[in-house]
């Protein structure tokens, strides 16, 4: 593991969705149960680990989360660990009228979802404060369509289940 992650938030859905002992019915991407047990212990080694989760000042990130997941779901209980344990790296993140995060040239105009933008401005921040900028993704594969464009601006990529999003992400090329 690296020493600080932003964990994308289809990350702690998976992981919840997959969760051993109080498994949650939601909608999850990946569907394949082996799959979501992948996440899940990676979100479950990531709670244990020293590295440490990248959030933003602002709030913006975790009300994403909060958004989709309850207090007791498991990816939730995750970042609670990691604040309970001081194991926080707080951001800054600019967000426009819309409560999306600001980027600048040239990933403003690559990275098109809107949401993942606070993803990316957090990256980018962690990476001046701290040296690195992870982020961290499972059932994303908009991910792959940016990745060239974030490695050149020193963000870095983990796929948790990385066959299976470059597989997805080939085949939604091909469409």
């Amino acid at each position: 593991m690296r020493d600080r992650y932003i964990v994308d938030t289809n990350v702690l859905i998976a992981a919840s969705a997959a969760n051993p002992t109080h498994p949650k019915d939601i909608d999850a991407t990946p569907t394949d149960p082996k799959l979501r047990m992948k996440v899940w212990q990676w979100l479950d080694d990531f709670q244990s680990s020293s590295s440490r989760m990248v959030l933003d000042l602002a709030g913006g990130i975790f009300d994403e989360y909060s958004k989709k997941l309850g207090f007791n779901d498991f990816g939730i209980q995750v970042v609670m660990h990691k604040w309970s344990t001081d194991a926080v790296d707080n951001v800054n993140v600019s967000y426009d009228e819309h409560g999306h995060g600001i980027l600048q040239s040239p990933l403003l105009e690559v990275v098109h979802d809107y949401e993942d933008r606070k993803m990316v401005a957090a990256a980018l921040d962690s990476y001046e404060q701290y040296g690195e900028g992870c982020i961290a993704f499972a059932g994303d594969t908009d991910w792959h369509d940016w990745e060239v464009s974030l490695l050149e601006s020193s963000i870095s990529l983990e796929p948790i289940i990385e066959d299976w999003s470059r597989q997805k992400h080939a085949e939604k090329l091909t469409r």
